[in-house]
């Protein structure tokens, strides 16, 4: 399997007058933790949503781990091996924790929808794996006391935690997060930035759009700045830093 788990080269995307994406390129290693950032309007959701099916690119290409790859349906692009979260939570709020994540990880079964109607042993033996698995994920993520809660009753950082279980549960080979942090106090920055270190030891990869610059500066090994749309700057987070084209865009000419 490729070392580079994910390949984009010059993805455009245009909304009627207004250019969103134009020749956007990323290469991410295996293992990464990959940041893409800018000011509002940079174009940075907007990737993500191309990238996850959700709109349909004007041009570019896309590998996923060596092999072509075309976004497509978002239930097919997580069978692909890229699962997202969203920066406005979206869980089944009258599910359980167990349950929201117990739903990511059917992308994984092979049982089938006559199986699930006849309740076979197999299917039976398969649903018992999916929610061992389920719990595990819980428990990775620190959550697992909440296993039999609705997911509406839980606190906004353990929301964020239980779509990463989701995610995670699809057993993705990119896990992009679109926001993660946003809305967190300072304790639950601290429990997420530690999930994703935690995440990226265990050799996964992911993709983080972020407005917290001091988060994604910390954590990411690489970084990719859009503005309105256009790639400014790509390298580590200390080259970008550095980058004077990166300063003028967040600070304004002469900002220091």
């Amino acid at each position: 399997m490729s070392d580079i788990i994910l390949k984009v080269a010059n993805v455009s995307k245009r909304f009627g007058g207004l250019q969103a994406l134009s020749d956007v390129g990323i290469e991410i290693q295996r293992g990464q933790v990959y940041g893409l950032i800018g000011p509002n309007g940079a174009g940075k959701t907007t990737f993500f949503n191309v990238l996850t099916g959700l709109y349909t690119p004007d041009s570019g290409s896309f590998e996923l781990a060596g092999k072509p790859y075309t976004p497509s349906a978002v239930h097919e692009v997580a069978k692909a091996g890229i699962a997202r979260t969203f920066q406005n939570i979206r869980l089944f709020a009258e599910m359980t924790a167990l349950e929201n994540v117990m739903v990511g990880r059917h992308v994984r079964t092979h049982s089938g929808l006559i199986g699930a109607v006849l309740r076979t042993p197999g299917f039976k033996r398969e649903e018992a794996a999916i929610a061992s698995r389920a719990r595990e994920l819980l428990a990775y993520v620190g959550i697992e006391k909440f296993a039999d809660y609705k997911s509406r009753t839980l606190s906004y950082g353990d929301q964020r935690r239980l779509e990463i279980a989701r995610a995670l549960a699809t057993d993705p080979l990119l896990i992009a997060l679109d926001e993660p942090a946003a809305g967190m106090n300072a304790t639950e920055k601290v429990l997420l930035r530690e999930l994703i270190d935690r995440i990226r030891k265990d050799n996964r990869t992911i993709l983080l759009i972020e407005h917290d610059v001091k988060l994604v500066m910390g954590l990411c090994d690489r970084v990719t700045v859009l503005d309105y749309g256009k790639q400014l700057s790509s390298g580590t987070p200390v080259d970008v830093q550095k980058d004077p084209k990166v300063i003028e865009a967040y600070l304004g000419t002469g900002g220091h």
